[in-house]
């Protein structure tokens, strides 16, 4: 398949994210989601998060610990708010256009994130509960605004990648590098001390919910310029 004609086709693997699937499957996340912040609130989740936190940072592996910071990096400003502006720039650069639309929705999770910590005011972890990487960070703990702003940004240009770039060299590394990067950016939280498990599990989920919903209108969308 020619680039110019991959470049209006959606990806097969969108094409089970018709209505009633991606209802279902946006529903389930969100009631995830929901179980999640009910424990948080109810404080039923502590215990467990600090065992499992004190688990996974256990790991003191000099390599485990640098590979934790870097993918974290680029959730910190400023390369947080010039990542996605360039991403949906490039998308114009390529014409791109509808791709560049639903980009910039894609990044819509860094509002919802602030949204939803704003609402739950979550303590974010201390050093006498578990150890803290420290860094400039404030506001609350739950959700993670990382694994939120990962989800929707990476997850969503990961199906462009996968949907407009023909050479397979460069289009499976891409995708499974970003799909990687969402995978990982969970446990970097947990493991430098930012969020407890609950926080990334919940970020997860709600994420999840956003982009299946946003990715649903985009193939409907995509199916209509066809």
């Amino acid at each position: 398949m020619t680039r110019e004609l991959r470049r209006h086709v959606v990806p097969p693997r969108l094409t089970w994210l018709r209505g009633e699937n991606a209802l279902v499957v946006t529903a389930a996340a969100l009631g995830a989601f929901g179980a999640l912040l009910a424990a948080v609130m109810s404080r039923r989740s502590e215990a467990a998060d600090i065992a499992i936190t004190l688990r996974l940072q256990g790991q003191r592996h000099r390599s485990v610990a640098l590979l934790m910071e870097a993918v974290s990096w680029p959730g910190f400003p400023p390369q947080s708010r010039l990542i996605p502006p360039l991403a949906i720039g490039a998308m114009l650069a390529l014409r791109l256009r509808t791709e560049a639309l639903f980009q910039l929705l894609a990044w819509g999770t860094a509002f919802v994130a602030t949204v939803v910590k704003a609402f739950v005011h979550r303590p974010r972890p201390l050093p006498e509960q578990v150890r803290v990487v420290l860094v400039p960070l404030g506001g609350s703990s739950f959700p993670s605004g990382h694994v939120l702003t990962y989800v929707g940004v990476y997850g969503f240009m990961a199906v462009v990648v996968h949907g407009v770039v023909a050479n397979p060299g460069v289009r499976w590394p891409v995708s499974a590098g970003l799909v990687g990067l969402i995978g990982l950016i969970g446990p970097s939280r947990i493991y430098l001390g930012h969020h407890w498990p609950t926080d990334v599990a919940a970020s997860y989920t709600l994420g999840l919910a956003y982009l299946v919903a946003l990715l649903a209108a985009y193939r409907r969308v995509k199916v209509r310029e066809l």
